[in-house]
């Protein structure tokens, strides 16, 4: 059986106690790979199945991970809140900076470390917008911040080096609705999806779709090959 490509790697998932990021972790542990769990809360006790470390950190201070990081092969944004229906500018503002503007900065710090201490393989994160990117999610507000932070990733492309190499590879995940404590009508269980994440992420696929409905593999692609197309024609060197 040949050897998982996610063997001996180092890998770091926020949201890692959720429904989710569990399934994950348990699938990259099952493949050989070491999981470090970013957690707002309190560190949980260890588990055999948990993260072999966990490490904990709130929105508004990821410079404080870049320690973290620097170790880390492949960093999955996986953290995020769903507020139902809740629509005050309170909800609004919070949902924000979890769903969209903390997996931002996280991006960017993962990014300048990549570009700073260059490895024989390029880094990788992947970043969960959900299918809520293009289809109704039955909450405005989860919409918006998820498709706001879908529309960032695209537009953000290829990260490259000084030298022209690929610095940091982006893989966004598009997932359908699992049960998890977010949504326990989900119609998939989080460790199919975690297997299907990480099947397809083997065979290399930077766009990682997971659902029932087939509406959403027509559209996601049809949607990011259009925004990128978009972002290319306008688009300048970075400074």
């Amino acid at each position: 059986m040949a050897q998982s490509p996610f063997h001996g790697k180092r890998i770091g998932i926020t949201g890692a106690r959720g429904a989710l990021g569990a399934a994950l972790t348990r699938c990259f542990r099952a493949a050989g790979a070491h999981v470090i769990g970013f957690t707002h809360g309190s560190k949980p006790p260890e588990q055999a199945d948990g993260p072999h470390r966990w490490v904990s950190w709130s929105c508004g201070d990821e410079v404080s991970l870049d320690a973290d990081l620097a170790e880390i092969d492949v960093l999955v944004l996986n953290h995020g809140i769903n507020p139902q229906g809740g629509q005050s500018p309170e909800v609004i503002n919070q949902a924000l900076e979890i769903n969209t503007l903390s997996s931002w900065r996280l991006m960017q710090r993962f990014e300048a470390i990549s570009r700073a201490s260059p490895q024989g393989d390029a880094r990788e994160v992947w970043i969960n917008t959900s299918e809520a990117e293009i289809q109704p999610a039955v909450s405005p507000v989860y919409e918006l911040t998820k498709r706001m932070l879908g529309q960032l990733v695209s537009i953000r492309g290829a990260v490259l080096d000084a030298s022209g190499r690929e610095a940091l590879i982006l893989r966004k995940l598009v997932l359908g609705p699992f049960r998890s404590s977010l949504n326990p009508i989900g119609v998939m269980g989080a460790d199919f999806v975690a297997a299907q994440v990480l099947r397809q992420a083997s065979w290399g696929f930077r766009l990682v779709i997971v659902t029932p409905n087939p509406l959403t593999y027509v559209l996601m692609p049809l949607t990011e090959l259009g925004r990128r197309v978009y972002s290319r024609i306008l688009s300048r060197p970075d400074p």
